[in-house]
């Protein structure tokens, strides 16, 4: 694996240190976990928001090499600072050999053409951009495959749908949730509200 992000010990902590590592183009950060002690580290800010924005930031294992010394890890979590959405702190777990991780995965949907609903212009209404699931470290998958080969309106997709790969397991094991639902057209669902507003406004005609 190669290394991913490059970092430094952090020998101060607070407010005032923060505000001089943002000065600095870097945000501190902590590495946790695996029965070792914390290590406060400080990355480049840069390319940790770019990471970020390049999606699936929190469901990557990735190596860090802070002062020489390479931790694998997978980041846990990162906070923005709500006013002016810059980068404020991040969390990365330590990733040991046989780890087992609880993690989001996107969800991709397949086969779009090969759908009648959506042929007849059913909408795709999509319940669940991402899957939470438990993977082994060294098998997180990319994506989860959704084939809408065959879907046809009114239909919903439940995750017992989705072939996944070995070793993924949903975290939610109590029930089939749903995915995905086929909707009618917006238009159709228009042309018959209006139909049903006619008919009221008749109904109260008749009634006058």
């Amino acid at each position: 694996m190669s290394v991913e992000l490059k970092a430094s010990v952090r020998d101060r902590v607070g407010k005032g240190a923060a505000r001089e590592l943002r000065r600095q183009g870097l945000v501190p950060a902590v590495i946790y976990g695996d029965k070792k002690a914390p290590l406060s580290i400080a990355v480049s800010y840069k390319d940790t928001f770019r990471k970020i924005h390049d999606g699936g930031f929190l469901s990557h294992v990735i190596e860090i090499d802070v002062d020489g010394e390479k931790h694998r890890v997978i980041p846990k979590d990162y906070q923005l600072e709500p006013v002016r959405d810059f980068l404020v702190h991040v969390d990365f777990l330590r990733v040991g050999k046989n780890s087992t991780l609880t993690v989001e995965v996107p969800v991709h949907f397949e086969n779009e053409e090969k759908s009648p609903g959506l042929k007849k212009g059913g909408v795709l209404n999509v319940v669940r951009h991402t899957v939470e699931v438990t993977v082994p470290a060294d098998q997180i998958p990319e994506y989860l495959v959704v084939d809408l080969t065959g879907t046809e309106v009114g239909d919903s997709i439940h995750i017992s749908a989705v072939t996944l790969p070995k070793g993924v397991a949903p975290t939610i094991t109590d029930r089939d949730f749903t995915i995905a639902t086929l909707a009618a057209p917006s238009a159709l669902r228009a042309s018959e509200g209006e139909e049903s507003e006619e008919a009221s406004e008749a109904e109260g005609d008749n009634e006058e």
